[in-house]
């Protein structure tokens, strides 16, 4: 089951893009340079928009929960505005 599990996982999907000619050669142009293909550029640049939007997300929630929590400890007030304006 577990195998099946990571099959799933793995499995890969054709996807059909239309693109611009002049765009679809300088991506082979930038690909044979980077000793790759188009396809994995593509690859490569969807795999980091998710994970970054991934990273952000769980960045909000754990900031969302430590302003929940309060990030500092506040102490009471020994002190006045005079004090911080001494002339």
């Amino acid at each position: 089951m577990a195998h099946a599990k990571q099959a799933l996982a793995h499995a890969k999907q054709n996807l059909t893009l239309v693109v611009e000619e002049d765009l679809v050669l300088a991506a082979r142009k930038v690909a044979l340079d980077q000793g790759t293909s188009v396809n994995q550029l593509v690859r490569n640049f969807l795999a980091t928009l998710v994970e970054e939007s991934s990273r952000r997300r769980m960045a909000r929630t754990r900031l969302k929960a430590a302003f929940a929590q309060g990030l500092i400890e506040i102490g009471e007030r020994t002190w006045t505005r005079d004090d911080l304006y001494e002339r």
